[in-house]
């Protein structure tokens, strides 16, 4: 078995459609080490900065267990293959001194990688309920009630790996200056410069399903995670 590695490894969380490549993509301008990841795709014109290598192997801790990314199993159970084969993924990403991956499954396999990085770091990204269900519903003809129950799903996860690790979160609906704010104050929380962005890879002209009206309309249980995350994000702005 290999040594889980000395460098730092940072993992980009979040439901997906909540601007995490965004997130990956800034980071990646400053020094995160991602390896060989897809910088376009029809959905994402910039690409969703995923290693497809370890998309593959959250898909196939996914399916042993039952489940897929948008039919999250409660537990997942990890061969001791695929917890090795994890590491050596990482190990792959580059011989930089930070490197990092993104891909919203690792919420739903989180205990895997915990087993094959204990020291791994997290950041994260939240997005307004329903803009997440309107580009849900663009990308993949998603009924909005099964989008809300995913993005409960995902972001509860979030909510209680943020409660025992306390990691940076990046509100994905902030206004351009202020996300780019609240970018560099990650960054910097993270020990990575935020000087070398230089032009941010945050374009206004591709987040699609912008959301502006609050939560009224949002099921009760939305609604309080929704502000939690909200109210933790703060200390980045």
């Amino acid at each position: 078995m290999s040594d889980t590695p000395l460098r730092r490894v940072i993992a980009v969380i979040g439901m997906h459609r909540s601007g995490t490549s965004c997130l990956t993509g800034s980071l990646q301008q400053i020094g995160l080490e991602l390896g060989q990841v897809h910088t376009w795709n029809r959905y994402n014109r910039r690409g969703n900065r995923e290693q497809q290598d370890i998309v593959d192997l959250n898909d196939e801790v996914l399916a042993a267990n039952g489940g897929a990314w948008d039919q999250p199993p409660a537990l997942c159970h990890w061969q001791p293959a695929q917890v090795e084969r994890a590491r050596e993924l990482v190990n792959a990403l580059g011989e930089g001194a930070v490197v990092g991956f993104k891909d919203p499954r690792t919420l739903l396999t989180l205990d895997g990688w915990l087993q094959a990085i204990p020291e791994i770091e997290f950041v994260g990204a939240f997005r307004h309920p329903e803009a997440v269900a309107a580009s849900l519903a663009y990308r993949s003809a998603m009924p909005r009630e099964q989008a809300f129950s995913l993005w409960l799903d995902y972001n509860r996860r979030l909510w209680s790996l943020w409660r025992r690790r306390r990691f940076p979160l990046v509100n994905f609906d902030l206004e351009a200056d202020a996300y780019l704010g609240s970018v560099a104050a990650v960054a910097r929380a993270m020990d990575l410069d935020p000087a070398g962005i230089g032009t941010p890879f945050f374009d206004e002209d591709l987040r699609t399903s912008r959301m502006d009206s609050g939560d009224a309309s949002l099921p009760y249980a939305a609604k309080l995670l929704h502000w939690r995350l909200k109210r933790r994000a703060r200390r980045w702005q």
